[in-house]
């Protein structure tokens, strides 16, 4: 059967808080089966816990930050995101600080983590959320969508007037396996304007941003040294964002997801409002290997 995952081992690194500016202790643990991904704030009097669901999501201002009982911890998408690509259904998480290190401002660094502890395999069968009838959110003219369908399958368009985003660079599409997340997706980067930078500041935004872990563009160009790592790395990474904010709902999705100029808290919407229409999402399982829609990386030594 597909079994659920988790890590053989916990890993240790250190980064920044991208909106924070702190430096920040970030530890990745093995969890016993059907624990789902559990961050712990080790800096704050008994450590408490906070579980990734979409119901604990407190703000989404240019990140997802899980919120309860004052405890918040932001920037969780891009770890999410990699633990969604490799397939790890229990993990712990512990930081010392209020925010998850931005590393590169990919999931790549995260995805390095997991394949350094290794993966497990847990004796408790894998479940799936399974799509059976479309739901969709919307704000103005950008859209979130989940549509039935045999596999995990995203699209994202943007929309971005400026010399860098060209019209055939604003689209991308992704027939979801850990093989593609890892090679086109994971390492795609978060991005951001020059121009926003000191109003984003004065909200307490964007503090540890730099150009070691964003692209930054100004009016006309990009301007890390290196260029951009794909031509069309902006929309790419709007799909790795989706990818984490979608495995908020604690099990990999069979379906269609399709975002127009969406965000974290239209991402958001959708999961909640998913859950809340439960004649349009089950749970399945695949007793057979190979019989699940989704292929996940072969279990690391």
């Amino acid at each position: 059967m597909t079994r659920q995952r988790t890590l053989k081992s916990q890993v240790h690194s250190t980064g920044i808080g991208l909106h924070s500016g702190r430096k920040v202790n970030l530890t990745l643990r093995p969890a016993p089966e059907n624990s789902g991904i559990v961050f712990r704030r080790t800096d704050l009097t008994g450590s408490p816990h906070l579980s990734a669901r979409p119901d604990c999501v407190g703000d989404t201002r240019l990140s997802t930050t899980l919120s309860k009982d004052g405890v918040t911890i932001s920037t969780v998408e891009h770890l999410m995101s990699a633990f969604a690509g490799l397939g790890v259904d229990n993990a712990y998480v512990d930081l010392d600080a209020p925010e998850i290190p931005i590393m590169d401002g990919s999931a790549s660094t995260f995805v390095f983590m997991l394949r350094s502890a290794g993966l497990v395999e847990q004796n408790t069968v894998k479940r799936y959320i399974r799509i059976k009838k479309s739901v969709e959110v919307n704000d103005g003219d950008k859209t979130a969508r989940l549509d039935p369908y045999d596999g995990f399958r995203l699209s994202f368009g943007i929309d971005f007037h400026h010399p860098a985003f060209t019209a055939d660079l604003q689209q991308c599409e992704i027939e979801f396996s850990s093989l593609r997340y890892e090679k086109e997706v994971s390492r795609a980067r978060t991005f951001g304007f020059i121009r926003d930078v000191e109003a984003l500041r004065m909200q307490g935004l964007a503090l540890g941003a730099s150009l070691e872990n964003a692209v930054g563009l100004d009016e006309f160009r990009v301007l890390n040294e290196d260029g951009l790592r794909f031509k069309d790395e902006f929309v790419r990474h709007k799909i790795l964002d989706a990818v984490g904010d979608l495995y908020l709902l604690g099990s990999p999705v069979l379906g269609a997801y399709h975002g127009y100029k969406s965000g974290h808290d239209l991402n958001n919407r959708l999961t909640r409002e998913l859950l809340s229409r439960e004649e349009c999402w089950e749970y399945v399982t695949f007793e057979k290997e190979g019989h699940a829609p989704i292929s996940f990386v072969p279990l690391t030594a």
